[in-house]
């Protein structure tokens, strides 16, 4: 029998074939163009799980994207490991700033990867993370080597804010019901330094809308004594921070829990170059809440920023025009104890508040999601280091993740479980931007550590640790 880093490398051209074929496929599940697209990976992630040697794969309708279950059952008296992803991709846009088409994958070496990174859309995010789970399921098959029972849950709605996963699961508990919840789809802190997400910020997204005038007026014959929805806009903006970059919403930080100095300094122990994270990023200055580092901030911090604004006229040359509406779109990164659907009232009640006479105010709340902590002493936890530490030589360091996955506190919730976040991208994968792409090395990687994960958690439960 082939060790699973033999297995690896034997098939290392085929695994990154498939990838390929799966990132082919234009998944968009915010824009209704690409429906079928959608579609057609959920059979193809279908078609994927029956030959990796599942025993039952089932494409489960719901009111939006199907989820794809598939099972394998080795005995009742073993545990199970449920691995839970998405098949869905962000939109691409824009794609005029794609070096190479997002839906036709490219290998491009770098001087992160010398190997070679594939660069399309979803390469990261989420399909080149949950194929290693597909993989290392087939090396455990096919060598005997499953220690336990496997469980697969892959979604088509994570980036539109997984509509139709809480009917799922909680119609589905007996089927989904599990012993640890495995994920991978954050990341580690550098190619030779191994990490585990050990917490993920909420999430609260609205998109607002401010209307003034019944119509776009010329800007000479009413500039100055209509108001400018975009100029309100602009300033009701610019008020949600203050000085020190502190939110200014009433009650906003009211339930934030202040690290100790102790939690802090743990924290401070992962890796971080400050240079080469602006000159990645092209900046000559970092920003953000006065009093915390960089890597506090954009973890343990919540945070409120504008990911859109748009309104009048934008099209070539001039147009003198007052516009009617002006509109954004607002996320607001929550951590543990802030209740999502709590800040979104308060934001929209602030908002409404401060919008001045002469123009009208809607707040329009989209989706959102709690906080989501693991326990370090969960065995979990611990058989995702020792996984680690076996295929990178040295022990994983524990990070709190920035992003969100809203339904890790609803697995929890519904189905009494903990989740593991063993992720294997990087930050410069360039996930939800243009030429994002995931690193040979990463992928490969994880294909060869999940499988020492199930042998490592197995032999954790049944000694009682």
């Amino acid at each position: 029998m082939s060790t699973i880093s033999e297995y690896v490398a034997a098939n290392r051209e085929r695994f990154i074939d498939e990838l390929i074929h799966l990132l082919r496929h234009p998944s968009v599940s915010a824009d209704s163009a690409y429906s079928q697209d959608v579609l057609n990976t959920a059979e193809a992630v279908a078609e994927a799980l029956r030959d990796a040697g599942c025993d039952a794969v089932e494409v489960c309708e719901t009111e939006g994207y199907p989820i794809i279950y598939g099972e394998k059952n080795v005995s009742e008296d073993l545990p199970t490991v449920l691995v839970y992803g998405h098949y869905d991709v962000q939109p691409p846009d824009p794609l005029d700033l794609w070096e190479t088409a997002p839906f036709e994958p490219e290998i491009r070496k770098t001087a992160l990867h010398p190997e070679g990174a594939i660069f399309a859309r979803g390469a990261s995010d989420d399909k080149g993370q949950f194929f290693m789970h597909i993989k290392a399921l087939e090396y455990m098959v096919r060598h005997n080597a499953l220690p336990c029972n496997v469980k697969f849950m892959i979604e088509g709605e994570e980036e539109v804010g997984s509509t139709s996963l809480s009917a799922f699961v909680q119609a589905n508990r007996e089927k989904l019901a599990n012993d640890v919840i495995l994920i991978s789809d954050t990341g580690m802190i550098d190619r030779d330094v191994p990490s585990i997400t050990t917490g993920l910020r909420g999430l609260s997204y609205v998109e607002v809308a401010v209307t003034g005038p019944n119509r776009d007026l010329h800007s000479g014959l009413y500039g100055g004594a209509v108001a400018n929805p975009i100029n309100i806009l602009a300033k009701m903006i610019a008020s949600l921070h203050d000085e020190d970059n502190r939110i200014t919403i009433p009650g906003f930080y009211d339930k934030v829990r202040e690290l100790n100095p102790k939690e802090r300094e743990l924290l401070a122990e992962a890796p971080f170059r400050l240079e080469a994270y602006k000159a990645a990023l092209d900046i000559d200055a970092v920003y953000g809440e006065k009093g915390y580092t960089t890597n506090e901030r954009n973890a343990i911090r919540p945070t409120l920023d504008v990911n859109g604004i748009w309104g009048g006229y934008t099209g070539e040359g001039a147009k003198t025009v007052i516009p009617s509406k002006a509109h954004a779109k607002i996320s607001m990164r929550l951590v543990p104890d802030q209740d999502w659907k709590e800040i979104t009232e308060l934001f929209a009640s602030h908002f409404r508040k401060i919008a001045p006479a002469g123009v009208r105010v809607e707040v329009r709340p989209h989706h959102g999601g709690q906080a989501y902590v693991t326990p370090m002493d969960h065995i979990g936890y611990q058989a995702a280091s020792l996984a680690y530490a076996e295929t990178f030589g040295k022990k994983p360091v524990p990070q709190r993740g920035g992003g969100s996955i809203p339904i890790v506190a609803l697995f929890e919730k519904e189905l009494q479980s903990k989740t593991i976040l063993m992720g294997f991208g990087l930050d410069s994968d360039a996930i939800h931007s243009p030429n994002e792409h995931y690193g040979l090395y990463n992928y490969l990687k994880g294909i060869e550590t999940i499988p020492h994960f199930y042998r490592h958690y197995t032999a954790l439960a049944q000694s009682g640790a």
